[in-house]
């Protein structure tokens, strides 16, 4: 059939729209679950974009320079998931007729890894929004570093479909305003406006300007008054590519649940249709009413109009590859794998001469040895460059004028700071960002799918306990400690000096994949004699040992190891020989073999923890909260040492606790 098509105007391409329309609402009768609303309204818009505009393989749907699409509105995945069949991905009927069941390769949102042709997870509104815009940042860098002369090497657009509620979050807010400052004009936003959102209709909440809005942060609008032509929706499209300086927002007028009889009203959003709306539907669409029948002379047309506008792009690109320097081909060849292993033999550090430093400091030296001769490092700071020590001295500035820059300010947008790294990631970089750690809870939702995904990102937070002294309890983090080491699939490290922090890094760079999180004490610290960096990728090791078996083990890790190891020496004059364990990575010791587990810390001594953070990090070694020296309480505003004797951390009270714990 598709050899017999000669011209588009063959094509009935509303047939098509009807056709994913109705496979969408099909799967989600068959599911009894979905969000039937989006499929009915946008599907002229996301037909019009993959026939007409993305760049693709369908065969090779990972192939490094594709156009990538963002489903912000993830509710919206049936819709993904039709036209993704309808354009010959690699998924069958009977891989849409198990939508939302379990193990199926058509989960409820779209998911990173599960389904070909999705490029990122999405589901909480206005994360894949943001996400984006890392993308389009990571494009800017990619297309300024290898494209010579005419040649384009790296030249893709990032498209969203994004909704009234992406748009209500604040994360879009935060994105779209850095996006428009970096002129990231291969951001193209499809913007589905139909006035409804989940409780009813958006005016009770949300009367925003939106044109004016992103026009004064620095974007292009393009409104589509009949969000149901996709021939305008195209339109705007390519008229969206021809900007040089800006992104792009089209403003797509459509109907929430198009042709049902519950069409513009929220009760069509996230319920699915009656079988009787669900004929009328296909009647008025002249669509057979038989679930999942696919007319496959409809494939086939929409499978040629996507063949001749994409045919040979991955081998051409493949081609282009070949022309480069073999340096840039390595480096093309890191950004298209998943091994993100970076060799960490080249790091140059000097330490102090009085041998005091903060950790953060220690980071600071690392960062400006390793990030400069690794194109794929990149990263920056939520206006906290001078706090978190992240500055890259000699990489120069992500800015619109130099997109080759390695410090990236992302302003106080903690929250789109974590979606910008994830977009960064899934372009092949490995991105690191820093802020506070108290302030992670502003980036949590964006951290969760980074660790959701498992990239590669790196966090760097300082400012890592109640340590931080003057600046209060709002400062001051307690529980976020716990938060991290909570989060599936993240590595959670907390170095005591500058040998653990080396080490730290160290372990993070060495790994294959998957993100990391490191903590850091803002305070000036010895560095320690006992502290042994090739230790750290165990999670925790001996750090003090005694000769005769021990009267207790005391464990603990950053900034308190340092109380510790002083109150075991002054126990030492008193006749209590303490081991003391530095415990740099929970999560990674408790994944050591058991025998290792039992040579650190031996089942039958006694066991003390010291770390000012709540005690649940701990439950895994030690069974009775009374030999868990923990912070429960928030903390206060004073010097640090002050602050540490008030909750009882400074090394008098540990030697007085501890002792009587051991009696």
């Amino acid at each position: 059939m598709m050899n017999q098509i000669k011209d588009v105007s063959e094509i009935n391409q509303e047939k098509i729209i009807d056709q994913i329309r109705c496979l969408g609402i099909d799967m989600i009768n068959e599911a009894r679950s979905g969000h039937p609303g989006i499929v009915l309204g946008a599907a002229p818009a996301i037909y019009a974009l993959y026939a007409h505009h993305l760049r693709m393989d369908p065969a090779n749907p990972n192939y490094f320079n594709r156009d990538r699409f963002v489903m912000s509105a993830g509710h919206g995945s049936a819709l993904l998931y039709a036209t993704l069949y309808m354009a010959g991905y690699d998924l069958s009927i009977d891989d849409l007729k198990n939508f939302r069941q379990l193990d199926s390769k058509t989960p409820g949102h779209p998911e990173y890894g599960i389904t070909p042709g999705v490029d990122c997870t999405t589901g909480p509104l206005g994360q894949g929004f943001a996400t984006a815009v890392g993308m389009a940042m990571a494009e800017a860098n990619l297309r300024t570093r290898y494209n010579e002369g005419k040649k384009e090497i790296i030249d893709f657009y990032t498209y969203v479909l994004c909704g009234d509620g992406d748009l209500m979050e604040g994360i879009s807010y935060e994105a779209a305003s850095l996006a428009g400052s970096l002129k990231l004009n291969k951001l193209i936003v499809l913007y589905d406006s139909n006035n409804i959102c989940l409780d009813g209709k958006t005016s009770d909440t949300f009367n925003d300007n939106v044109a004016m809005r992103f026009i004064s942060q620095g974007w292009n609008v393009i409104t589509v008054e009949d969000g149901n032509s996709f021939e305008l929706v195209s339109k705007a499209i390519e008229e969206a590519k021809t900007s040089i300086d800006k992104p792009t927002l089209i403003e797509m007028k459509t109907t929430i649940g198009k042709y049902s009889t519950l069409e513009g009203t929220n009760k069509v959003h996230g319920t699915p249709l009656s079988k009787e709306d669900i004929s009328s539907i296909k009647e008025k669409l002249g669509i057979r009413d038989i679930p999942f029948t696919i007319s496959q002379n409809t494939c086939d047309e929409f499978r040629f109009l996507i063949n001749e506008r994409c045919k040979n792009l991955s081998d051409k690109f493949t081609k282009n590859i070949q022309g480069l320097s073999e340096e840039a081909q390595q480096e093309l060849t890191y950004f298209m794998g998943e091994n993100k292993k970076i060799d960490f033999v080249d790091l140059i550090y000097d330490a102090p001469e009085n041998k005091i430093e903060a950790p953060r400091d220690t980071s600071s030296k690392i960062l400006n040895s390793i990030v400069p001769r690794h194109p794929y490092l990149i990263g920056g700071s939520a206006d906290l460059f001078a706090a978190n020590k992240t500055y890259i001295k000699e990489g120069g500035n992500f800015q619109r004028e130099n997109y080759l820059g390695k410090n990236i300010f992302f302003g106080v947008r903690e929250h789109a700071m974590g979606a910008i790294l994830n977009g960064l990631s899934l372009c092949g970089f490995r991105p690191y960002g820093s802020t506070f750690l108290s302030f992670s809870d502003y980036l949590k939702p964006a951290l969760r799918l980074t660790t959701l995904m498992n990239l590669p990102n790196i966090y760097i937070f300082t400012h890592d306990s109640i340590s931080v002294g003057e600046d209060g309890p709002t400062h001051q983090p307690v529980e976020q400690l716990l938060d991290l080491r909570i989060l599936p699939n993240m590595d959670t490290f907390r170095p005591a000096d500058a040998n653990e922090v080396i080490g730290t890094y160290k372990a993070i760079f060495e790994k294959e994949s998957g993100p990391s999180a490191i903590t850091l004490s803002r305070n000036k610290l010895p560095i320690l004699e006992y502290t042994k960096a090739n230790e750290v990728e165990k999670g925790g090791y001996v750090v003090i040992d005694t000769i005769r078996k021990p009267d207790g083990i005391i464990i603990s890790s950053g900034e308190e190891l340092h109380q510790v190891i002083e109150a075991a020496k002054n126990l030492k004059t008193k006749g209590i020989e303490l081991r003391v364990v530095s415990m740099p990575n929970l999560n990674r010791f408790m994944n050591q073999s058991k025998e290792y587990i039992e040579s650190v810390l031996p089942v039958e001594i006694r066991k003390v923890v010291v770390e000012a953070s709540p005690s649940y990090s701990w439950n895994c070694l030690i069974f009775n909260d009374k030999y868990i020296i923990s912070q429960e309480e928030y903390g206060t505003s004073g010097k640090w040492q002050d602050v540490y004797k008030k909750f009882g951390f400074d090394a008098k009270s540990l030697e007085e606790k501890i002792e009587k714990l051991l009696k």
